[in-house]
């Protein structure tokens, strides 16, 4: 039991968990950002330690670097010049990985810290307490509706084209289905732990989720605002077509607020179902996974389902239905807005740091990348359609 709880999966549900404990019980410390960035620094170390590896102060000196650069990405991303751009610290803070990686490479004394699903798992779990099933269903039932016909026949066919058309293995093509048809990274990271994926598999499909939806988030609210969308539309099709949280706020400021709010809507509809969606993974890979010596049981099921997406459901129940509505959003707000970003700006940096474009764009890659950008045109013309079929009578 306790081998099992020294896992990654383990250790960063726990300390997402520990996080959102800490902020429903003290939100003036987790406020703080001195405060809240040491608390994660040595939740982040003590897991590090509980999960079997050994330090002499290597991982805080890695941490702290890597702080840094998360640091740095949030401040560039807040100069005015380039915040009217909409240019996020995402976006920023893979690009000074990449470039560190791909230039001088990955300097030794930074690597101990460098564990970009480690921060990320934590990160989802957090997330879960922004995902207030009550506000979302009174907001746009419409949105669920959407989300679920998006993420089935976009799924499908992007499973159906990678397998069939690119012929790539079953493991790769259920990463790039999820990513492309559910929420992109998010999505990619809870697939691949439901089926035990390879990390550098997970890798490349989260960089190159990364770099798709850049060039989205500027293109399709120019090509809604030209096709003559209203904004409930743009922002229904922008939500369910992005990629990344992120860059579909972004998109959505750029057309209006109505917009803006469509489109958070639509894309939390989507979040809502990664946790269905990693459990029926977990449950298909159990049974029809590449890992054949290996009987399908129950005890089978538990190892390889995702624990992060446990807490994550347990974060947005809590927070749905244990507080009233008003407090549950400030203290989610509190949680997102200081560990979760946190988290996530140490992961995208991590990111860039694992990432070597060598490897990306090597030519036996050309298939995985012409399969991703087949299905999210597929993506984007079902999406605008079902988002005009729902959505044109509200304008």
């Amino acid at each position: 039991m306790l081998k099992s709880l020294r896992s990654e999966d383990w250790v960063s549900t726990l300390m997402g968990i520990v996080i959102l404990v800490l902020v429903m019980l003290v939100p003036t410390v987790m406020k703080n950002t001195l405060y809240m960035s040491l608390i994660v620094a040595a939740l982040a170390y003590l897991g590090y330690l509980f999960m079997g590896n050994k330090d002499k102060g290597q991982f805080f000196l890695s941490f702290i670097g890597i702080y840094l650069l998360a640091l740095l990405s949030g401040y560039i991303a807040g100069i005015s010049k380039i915040k009217a751009l909409g240019l996020e610290s995402v976006f920023f803070a893979v690009l000074i990985g990449l470039l560190i990686r791909n230039t001088v490479g990955l300097p030794k004394w930074l690597a101990p810290a460098v564990r970009s699903e480690y921060y990320i798992k934590a990160g989802l779990v957090i997330l879960g307490s922004s995902i207030l099933f009550n506000e979302i269903m009174r907001a746009g039932a419409l949105g669920m509706i959407q989300a679920v016909i998006v993420v089935l026949s976009v799924w499908y066919f992007s499973f159906w084209v990678s397998r069939r058309i690119f012929k790539i293995d079953q493991e790769m093509s259920m990463l790039l289905s999820s990513a492309v048809s559910i929420c992109g990274v998010s999505a990619a990271i809870a697939t691949s732990g439901a089926i035990k994926g390879e990390p550098k598999k997970l890798s490349f499909v989260i960089s190159l989720v990364l770099i798709v939806a850049i060039p989205m988030m500027y293109l399709l609210p120019l090509l809604a605002k030209w096709i003559g969308l209203s904004e409930e539309v743009a922002g229904a099709w922008l939500g369910g077509t992005i990629d990344t949280t992120a860059a579909v706020v972004a998109s959505g400021k750029f057309i209006g607020e109505t917009a803006e709010q469509y489109s958070v809507i639509i894309k939390s509809a989507q979040n809502v179902l990664l946790g269905v969606a990693a459990f029926v993974i977990s449950i298909y890979w159990s049974f029809r996974g590449t890992n054949v010596d290996i009987r399908p049981s129950g005890k089978v099921l538990w190892e390889r389902f995702p624990k992060f997406v446990l807490g994550f459901l347990l974060a947005s129940l809590i927070f749905s239905f244990a507080f009233d509505a008003e407090t549950g959003k400030v203290l989610s707000k509190v949680a997102n807005k200081g560990a979760r970003n946190l988290l996530f700006s140490l992961a995208f940096v991590c990111i860039g740091l694992e990432t070597d474009f060598r490897y990306i764009f090597k030519k036996e890659n050309a298939r995985y990348i012409w399969s991703f950008l087949t299905a999210q045109g597929f993506n984007i013309i079902v999406t605008l359609i079902v988002a005009w079929l729902l959505f044109a009578h509200f304008a």
